[in-house]
């Protein structure tokens, strides 16, 4: 009896020291977005009003109140103008201190409007530069016959971006950040590399070099995420929808973090 007890007992401290020696998980929210500053960078643009008007601008302060729900303890955002040797940007103290320029890019007037109100002192830009070999994908396509891939492509990308017009020109932000990060959204815009594994032959893959360029690129932005959040932390990470498919899978699948999914917040009553 006595050394069942013993047992029993040694199994408990070990169980307890298990789970003293767990950390507790990094919860991880991405945010898939669209160009609110309509920069025009892209190879396929949406159109976007003025997010600087009364009405805009309420419903930007409305994106930040249901994502404070997720009580961020950092946010990272899709931005290299960083503090040299840092991750830290410059522009987010700028923000606070109400000297930073008039913007309306996403990085401001969504990741730096909820840093602020989540009450940080620092925001962090996990952008790195990458390459797009997408003229290479062109010529082969042209020279072997499968252009007309490509033309689908395109006009397969120019449809969604059209109803993506059409459902923030009919409804608010929030509700067009909901439509963005749907999971079967999120997929359907990673189906596009994934069809480009279609240009080639042989010994010349231009299409799969441009998904290898694009995923080495995704998966440095994870790194940096990886690298700077901590055990307990509440990350939310904002970067355009097109990145969100591989940023996704890449918190998803690392030990110890937990991925969130935004339209838990972005559409709770």
């Amino acid at each position: 009896m006595f050394h069942r007890i013993v047992l029993a007992l040694v199994l408990a401290a070990s169980v307890t020291l298990v789970h003293a020696a767990t950390p507790a998980p990094i919860r991880v929210m991405v945010i898939g977005t669209f160009h609110l500053d309509n920069p025009g960078q892209d190879l396929h643009n949406m159109k976007v009003d003025d997010v600087s008007t009364p009405k805009r601008q309420k419903e930007l302060a409305d994106v930040a109140e249901r994502l404070m729900r997720f009580r961020p303890t950092s946010v990272m955002v899709e931005s290299q103008r960083r503090d040299p040797g840092a991750a830290t940007l410059p522009r987010y103290r700028e923000y606070l201190a109400g000297t930073l320029a008039p913007s309306k890019s996403e990085v401001v007037q969504i990741g730096f409007r909820l840093a602020k109100a989540a009450g940080l002192k620092e925001a962090f830009g996990i952008d790195v530069d990458g390459d797009f070999p997408y003229e290479a994908v062109q010529k082969f396509a042209e020279a072997h016959g499968q252009a007309a891939l490509l033309e689908a492509e395109g006009a397969k990308v120019d449809g969604w971006l059209r109803e993506a017009s059409d459902v923030l020109a009919s409804s608010t932000i929030g509700a067009t950040l909901a439509w963005f990060n749907r999971p079967e959204r999120v997929a359907l815009d990673n189906g596009f590399y994934q069809d480009m594994l279609h240009i080639g032959a042989l010994d010349e893959q231009p299409g799969a070099a441009l998904v290898a360029a694009w995923n080495k690129r995704n998966f440095e932005i994870c790194a940096r995420m990886i690298q700077l959040a901590k055990p307990g932390d509440r990350v939310v990470v904002l970067f355009g929808s097109g990145h969100a498919y591989l940023l996704r899978q890449c918190v998803a699948a690392t030990p110890g973090f937990e991925l969130v999914e935004p339209n838990a917040y972005l559409e709770a009553k």
